[in-house]
């Protein structure tokens, strides 16, 4: 009988590709793989170490999979990922039932720690960062209509609150090529929806070109045969070009959607951040993306509590969300990390007030966003089916304007039409409920 493999995957989008790619390779070394880690012979967590938050939830994962291991259900807990790269070998002398961490450099040599685990040997493998794998077979996690891709890896940016550079490794632009053959793959076997990601996706090309190919890559992207969508995560603001615009308004198969992580306003807490702009600079930013793309949906992510930041930054910070009216918007609290540039900065401020400024930004946001939810009653949209909810009778999917499991849902009644999961279908809106969206799907009608 094969080993049998469970892998848990935590944090981000891209860790999860990285995941995928770990679990493509122990299948073809004859790993059985399963889905409930319970059933497993070994146990591998991918770890996010990003925030504190997500270093806590990383280590109740690994203390779930000992509660299992001592009861006998798995035989080895091998720890991988972003946790596991950077803090090394301390992960395993403070959590000595570990069989073993290996750093996101070993990630291609993953089946080789799980034979050495099974003969009890106790590993720890960190190569360099750049030997993570950038090309390669996946095992899909997502539903099959829609597909993750990462186009580079690692971060230049040096943001004073982050931790990705080091943890990650320099910026690194995945071969176009590379990109184009894995979407016309996806897309010939049904997936509907590509998500474009990276730390930074509009940087993609600088390291191998001098300049951004995004627009470039977009371009080609959408010669992809299908009905399909192309999503863009993770633009920075300073990088969002005229061309990058005109791509986004002109070509069809890309949504009109952009996640552009602000963090802030002011100024001076921008500057403290180590990156660009002010409150003026990005209003016009906004101000220009929703002119030239009509319903354009613009997602933002942005900090409170950063060292210094007073009360009149954190009512500026308030004041712009307000004026802007974002599509969509994340908050999160400061995390003090050790080793980054903010964390020994002066001005550091108690948890319950950097919470408390991220509860008033999420709370004002989802005001704005009930309100706007609201003007779509009467509206035709397109919506991605990905379920049926029996308590309610309706089919749930997700509209061009949300990305998958950070933004809304649209529920709708199809009657007697049939539906299946993956399909794009036109609903009218008729009611919300909190931010997300109730209808009833149309046929033969042409989203308005």
């Amino acid at each position: 009988m094969p080993t049998k493999i469970g892998l848990i995957s935590l944090g981000c989008a891209k860790n999860r590709v990285d995941a995928e790619m770990m679990l493509y390779t122990l299948r073809q070394e004859g790993f059985e793989l399963v889905r409930d880690v319970r059933f497993a012979d070994v146990a591998v967590v991918n770890t996010c170490g990003f925030i504190e938050d997500a270093k806590k939830e990383s280590i109740d994962e690994i203390f779930d999979l000992i509660r299992l291991k001592k009861s006998g259900r798995i035989k080895a807990i091998i720890v991988t990922g972003c946790l596991a790269e950077r803090y090394g070998s301390e992960v395993m002398k403070e959590i000595y039932e570990i069989d073993a961490v290996v750093g996101i450099g070993g990630n291609n040599r993953i089946a080789d720690v799980v034979r050495d685990v099974l003969e009890g040997k106790k590993t720890e493998l960190f190569p360099p960062k750049e030997d993570l794998m950038l090309c390669g077979g996946r095992v899909r996690t997502t539903p099959f209509y829609t597909a993750y891709i990462k186009i580079a890896e690692g971060c230049d940016n040096k943001c004073t609150y982050c931790a990705i550079p080091m943890i990650r490794g320099p910026f690194r632009s995945r071969p176009m090529d590379d990109i184009l053959n894995e979407v016309r793959e996806l897309a010939a076997n049904g997936v509907k929806e590509f998500i474009l990601i990276a730390q930074d996706t509009s940087r993609y090309g600088e390291d191998l070109c001098g300049h951004s190919m995004l627009p470039v890559l977009l371009r080609e992207l959408c010669k992809t045969e299908g009905d399909i969508w192309f999503r863009i995560l993770y633009c920075y603001p300073e990088r969002i070009t005229d061309e990058l615009i005109d791509v986004i308004a002109n070509e069809k198969k890309i949504l009109k959607y952009i996640d552009i992580p602000l963090q802030h306003c002011n100024g001076q807490v921008l500057r403290r951040m180590n990156r660009h702009g002010d409150r003026e600079s990005l209003t016009a930013l906004v101000k220009k993306l929703r002119k030239r793309i009509p319903r354009l949906t613009i997602r933002t992510t942005v900090m409170t509590g950063f060292p210094g930041e007073t009360e009149e930054q954190f009512a500026e910070l308030s004041g712009f969300v307000q004026e802007i009216r974002f599509d969509r918007l994340g908050c999160f609290a400061f995390s003090q990390e050790e080793d980054t540039p903010a964390a020994k900065l002066d001005g550091q401020l108690p948890e319950d007030l950097k919470r408390r400024r991220c509860e008033i930004i999420m709370e004002q946001q989802a005001r704005i966003m009930d309100e706007e939810a609201g003007k779509l009653i009467g509206r035709n949209i397109r919506v991605l089916c990905e379920g049926y909810d029996r308590e309610t009778g309706c089919f749930y999917g997700r509209s061009k304007a949300d990305a998958p499991e950070v933004d809304c849902r649209v529920y709708f009644i199809a009657g007697n039409e049939k539906v299946r999961i993956g399909d794009i279908v036109t609903v009218r809106i008729v009611d919300t409920l909190d931010c997300d969206l109730m209808g009833e799907m149309l046929t033969g009608k042409e989203i308005s």
